[in-house]
């Protein structure tokens, strides 16, 4: 099996050290860039492609352009894997990192080994969600801008936040996202609601799924945690 290769973008030497140095040791390559917009060039300019990179490290403050602009250039062409660092815990980043496509986040300072089993395990379930796509192809299409999903080739007719609900699940299918995570990726002012309201409408975006297709069985609930999309 060919090594995964990690795009690493931080500024800082003594943090990338550290990154790299855990990523040589678990057998990655991986490659380092200090600004944004070098890591852009890599992906754009020069036309890599998730065959040359596996999932991209990316510090939030860099120098030259903030990390969550990088990750929204790099979500117009490309669904590689992003996680980010920052020094920053507050939850509005996370939420932001989530609403943009981020696939995890972690906050300095962090143990490096607990960094590179995040890599992992995103990784694995990146192939898993490849190898199911290659098989059955692709049952949702989602229409951000006329804020719309077809299931199977039908439109679901859904409320706004339902649609916020399946498009938050279906953007990373295996994770599990907790009630928490969900209101606040949707809701305007999640304070303002009750978490169980998420239950309601998981319930109702079920319903209509079967209406499209009996045996559905995209979400599953994680009792006490959240709910995950299957492989799409």
């Amino acid at each position: 099996m060919n090594k995964k290769n990690i795009l690493v973008i931080e500024d800082e030497p003594s943090i990338a050290d550290n990154i790299t140095y855990a990523l040589k040791f678990e057998g990655f390559d991986y490659t380092w860039v200090t600004l944004g917009n070098e890591g852009i060039a890599l992906l754009t300019e020069k036309k890599l492609t998730q065959d040359q990179f596996d999932l991209i490290i990316l510090d939030v403050g860099l120098p030259d352009i903030n990390g969550f602009e990088v990750c929204k250039r790099v979500r117009e062409t490309s669904n590689i894997p992003i996680i980010f660092l920052t020094a920053r815990g507050e939850e509005i980043d996370r939420v932001v990192g989530l609403e943009i496509g981020a696939d995890d986040y972690v906050v300095k300072p962090f143990s490096p080994r607990e960094l590179v089993a995040r890599v992992k395990a995103i990784l694995k379930r990146s192939q898993h969600h490849q190898a199911a796509n290659h098989s059955t192809g692709q049952r949702f299409n989602i229409d951000v801008d006329k804020h719309q999903i077809k299931y199977c080739g039908e439109l679901l007719e859904l409320t706004a936040y339902e649609f916020g609900i399946l498009k938050v699940l279906l953007s990373q299918p295996e994770r599990v996202f907790s009630r928490e995570q969900l209101m606040n990726a949707i809701w305007s002012s999640p304070e303002e609601s009750f978490d169980r309201v998420i239950d309601t409408h998981i319930k109702t975006i079920r319903v209509k799924l079967k209406k499209v297709k009996s045996d559905d069985n995209t979400i599953t609930t994680h009792r006490g945690i959240g709910y995950s999309a299957n492989f799409i």
